[in-house]
């Protein structure tokens, strides 16, 4: 690494003024940050095919404040080419940390599950058990973390149990076939233990318990986010529905 340089993300790029780049990045020492790439746009600029998301870099920043000046950027490996549902899906995670983090911030491990995530996404293998688990380490960087190891009465969960998760207090036991209370996510222990098991450990050996996670962590971050809408699910919904069969319902 070149000295006074850390690693970095590019979340977010726009024009500014004539030959520059507004940046939101996520940064290694100070987690998200504002930067203005000033004249990253012209002619003779080094950087100008790097500043662009799902390409890892080394930067250095200078200032503080709403805005800091970036001073020198560095491609740090090969960017991750992704196309179609999978680039929205990349871009889902950039609007998560846009929206979710606090601007100087730091959150140094958040990088290394941001990059598996990209990982999953670029390869031919389903994604969707690594997005599952970044959101949930992105909970868990926030003071959210999911409570999947034991019930609101703190008992171990069982897997063949049926429980209703409150993103406000955690998973209850649901006796029987008693339907669940209103708001809140219904689901398998089993799909809690999957989850709680981590990135190393995390499977997904059923399409239900797939979309079990899913709903739980959309709940969780939805209730994080407040009522403010994630654009790139609308995305996600128009590719899924051009995708589907002709008369049929998206896939």
């Amino acid at each position: 690494m070149s000295p006074g340089l850390e690693p970095a993300w590019v979340l977010h790029t726009r024009p500014y003024r004539d030959t520059s780049l507004l940046l939101e990045l996520l940064t290694l020492t100070r987690g998200r940050v504002g930067a203005v790439a000033r004249g990253a746009r012209g002619p003779r600029s080094r950087s100008r095919g790097w500043l662009r998301p799902f390409q890892p870099l080394l930067v250095g920043l200078a200032g503080r404040g709403e805005l800091a000046t970036l001073t020198s950027a560095e491609a740090a490996g090969a960017a991750f080419w992704l196309a179609g549902e999978r680039a929205v899906a990349g871009l889902y995670l950039n609007e998560l940390l846009l929206k979710l983090l606090a601007r100087d911030d730091p959150q140094p491990l958040l990088l290394g599950h941001y990059r598996a995530a990209l990982v999953a996404l670029a390869e031919p293998a389903d994604p969707e058990p690594a997005l599952r688990v970044f959101e949930c380490e992105l909970l868990t960087a926030l003071g959210y973390a999911p409570a999947l190891a034991v019930d609101t009465d703190g008992e171990p969960l069982q897997a063949d149990a049926r429980y209703h998760y409150r993103p406000d207090a955690g998973a209850r036991r649901l006796p029987g076939l008693a339907e669940a209370p209103a708001g809140g996510v219904e689901l398998s222990g089993r799909t809690l233990l999957a989850l709680a098991a981590g990135a190393e450990s995390f499977t997904c050996p059923d399409r239900d318990t797939l979309r079990e996670a899913r709903t739980l962590t959309r709940s969780l971050i939805d209730h994080c986010l407040g009522g403010r809408p994630v654009r790139t699910r609308e995305l996600a919904r128009a590719f899924r529905s051009l995708a589907a069969p002709a008369g049929g319902k998206p896939a």
